[in-house]
């Protein structure tokens, strides 16, 4: 009999008891300007929140600077030196790292306020578990890396300095210049987004996944199945705390790399 109740309960989430979430979490039906460039749906509209949100903080921290800081003042200056001295200076030196300092800055925050979105109720979606705003960060440091080593050493010095390796036998570099220019022109700037979208969108299926699963067991499972719900909420529970800080360290890697690029790219050394 319990085992008829256990198959009973199965089908029955087979059957639409339980959803399971899917890809068209991330692609909700626009609400406003159907049909033209400027389709609005509810990601597009937690994109411009949370950079809403990013540029008020950093506004009303600027403003309200203090000889005699206040809590505030002190954990954005504490926020604002992890950024700008442990990932930038101590990737890319002080001095080339104070002329892209403004970008650094605005790719951690940006993507760190992008990340959280994922742990806000109300909002609960990440605003980069969607490729499109990964590829267009990519893009953005892809372009300046590029162009901040050929400013730097000139077209042939930087494609030079980028794809031959020194102290190779010549023969070699007909199979390392290919691989190179894969590594550099391709696989970069593929990495960096893939990484950044793939582990928004997988932590979000899962908290939708154990959430939702929690919700079946409470409200439509029966003959004993609701003692699920505890374990389901659990590890929901676990997988949100292990989120928060992935959503810190996801802002954390893709500024750290983006560094690491750029002083590849302008560093005299291979």
């Amino acid at each position: 009999m319990g085992k008829l109740n256990a198959a009973q309960t199965m089908i029955q989430a087979a059957e639409g008891g339980f959803e399971a979430p899917s890809m068209a979490e991330f692609f909700p039906s626009p609400f406003a300007f159907v049909g033209t460039p400027f389709e609005m749906n509810r990601v597009m509209l937690i994109r411009i929140l949370a950079t809403l949100a990013v540029v008020i903080l950093l506004a009303v921290w600027a403003k309200r600077m203090k000889l005699i800081p206040t809590r505030f003042q002190s954990a954005m200056e504490i926020a604002m030196e992890f950024v700008t001295v442990g990932i930038a200076e101590d990737t890319m030196g002080k001095e080339k790292a104070k002329k892209f300092m403004p970008l650094i800055v605005a790719i951690f925050f940006g993507v760190l306020f992008w990340n959280v979105t994922k742990l806000i109720p109300f909002l609960n979606m990440p605003a980069s578990g969607v490729i499109g705003l990964p590829i267009v960060l990519t893009a953005v440091v892809y372009i300046t890396y590029h162009w901040a080593g050929i400013a730097e050493k000139g077209l042939g010095g930087y494609l030079k300095d980028a794809l031959i390796l020194p102290g190779v036998p010549w023969p070699m570099h007909f199979l390392l210049i290919p691989i190179e220019f894969i590594t550099k022109f391709v696989t970069q700037p593929f990495t960096l987004a893939i990484r950044l979208f793939a582990n928004m969108m997988v932590g979000h299926l899962l908290l939708v996944l154990c959430f939702s699963a929690t919700s079946f067991f409470l409200f439509d499972a029966s003959n004993g199945f609701q003692f699920f719900a505890i374990l389901t909420f659990a590890g929901g529970f676990f997988v949100f705390l292990l989120e928060m800080l992935v959503v810190v360290l996801q802002a954390y890697i893709f500024a750290l790399l983006s560094c690491v690029y750029i002083n590849a790219a302008i560093s005299e050394d291979h």
